[in-house]
């Protein structure tokens, strides 16, 4: 017994010594769980890409003599990042505030900042310029030969193959989501969603960056306003462009909430569209009339022959059209079914009620076109 209590007794002293050591050591081991917790926090709050999924190309022009906080509020009200403050101290604090260079540069959601910063600190070089405007309702191969002509494009083979899969673009989800037809293939994937607009590009651009400026300026004017109404609709974003193509083809601008009106009516209707602007895509042709054997062409594009929407934009609308398809004019919905061009040279359209009504207007007008 003595010598078991000779034992505890010394296991006591032992664990006197050694407790104020070990709640030290324990409370250090805390501390620093809890400074990793944090910071592991704040890394994935502040420093990871604030959206890992999104891949989409977001094109940002540093000015010279800009400073790290005019670049973190640049990068910040573009949507690269969540935190201004954290941008700065982390570029201050690896000691990179005065190797961040101006220029242009091509980022996204999907990048964190050490990915952003390094991108800025290697540079882009000033690359020599210029303006280009792609108007409303021109198509893919259009803006192929506009490319050549301004002498950006040698050819127009690369662009051509590049919107004819748009297997290449595949971080914008309007293109993912285009659903394929197994019967026949789009002539562009693409053909639509090249928005119509001015853009500055590189004189040296090639034939992918010039289509994602175009792809980036309709992934930015498409809003979720937009898309939310595309759903109450029951319209997917595809089928909205879709019929924009046909209503920024068959009118002008003070016309296409009418026209809008007379789609939508057939549609609802299961009326066929009876559009000829699909059949000038079809064919390549710029023209009025056409012959009975085109008007049965056999082709998903041909509104004549096929109930419904052809199988995909047949031009590029832009944001009017785009509005129109969305946004009918609510006087026409129910009531007319038929247009048909008043003045070749003005573009004015000419409206009815019933077939009757609309051949009488055929027959009148036709000697203008």
């Amino acid at each position: 017994m003595n010598k078991k209590a000779e034992q505890r007794k010394v296991l006591r002293k032992i664990w006197k010594a050694v407790r104020p050591l070990l709640v030290v050591i324990l409370s250090i081991s805390i501390a620093l769980a809890g400074v990793y917790a944090g910071v592991k926090i704040l890394y994935n709050k502040y420093i990871m890409p604030m959206d890992s999924n999104d891949a989409t190309p977001i094109e940002i022009v540093i000015p010279s003599g800009y400073g790290t906080s005019s670049i973190g509020k640049l990068l910040y009200e573009s949507g690269l990042i969540s935190n201004k403050a954290v941008f700065k101290i982390y570029v201050d604090f690896l000691g990179k505030s005065s190797n961040m260079k101006a220029g242009t540069y091509i980022l996204s959601k999907n990048m964190d900042i050490p990915q952003m910063v390094d991108i800025i600190c290697e540079g882009n070089p000033p690359r020599e310029t210029m303006k280009i405007t792609i108007t409303e309702g021109t198509s893919v191969r259009d803006i192929g030969k506009q490319l050549v002509s301004l002498g950006l494009l040698d050819t127009p083979n690369e662009f051509y193959e590049l919107c004819k899969t748009g297997s290449s673009f595949t971080e914008y989800s309007f293109i993912t989501e285009i659903e394929d037809n197994p019967d026949e293939a789009r002539k562009y994937k693409l053909e639509g969603y090249l928005f119509p607009s001015t853009y500055e590009v590189y004189v040296d651009s090639s034939p992918k960056f010039l289509i994602n400026k175009m792809l980036l300026g309709f992934h930015t004017t498409f809003t979720s306003e937009y898309a939310a109404r595309a759903a109450e609709l029951g319209m997917t974003i595809d089928e909205v462009i879709t019929l924009a193509s046909l209503i920024e083809r068959e009118a002008k601008t003070a016309d296409f909430a009418k026209v809008s009106a007379v789609f939508h009516n057939r549609l609802t209707d299961d009326m066929t569209l009876g559009s000829d602007a699909p059949l000038r895509y079809i064919f390549d042709e710029n023209t009025l009339q056409f012959t009975s054997e085109q008007m049965e062409s056999r082709s998903l594009y041909n509104t004549h022959v096929y109930k419904g929407l052809p199988l995909g934009p047949i031009t590029n609308p832009g944001e009017d059209a785009i509005i129109a398809a969305l946004y009918p004019d609510e006087e026409f919905l129910g009531v007319y079914y038929y247009f048909c061009l008043k003045d070749s040279e003005t573009g004015e359209l000419v409206f009815a009620e019933t077939l009757r009504e609309h051949q009488k207007n055929v027959e009148k007008y036709r000697p203008n076109w």
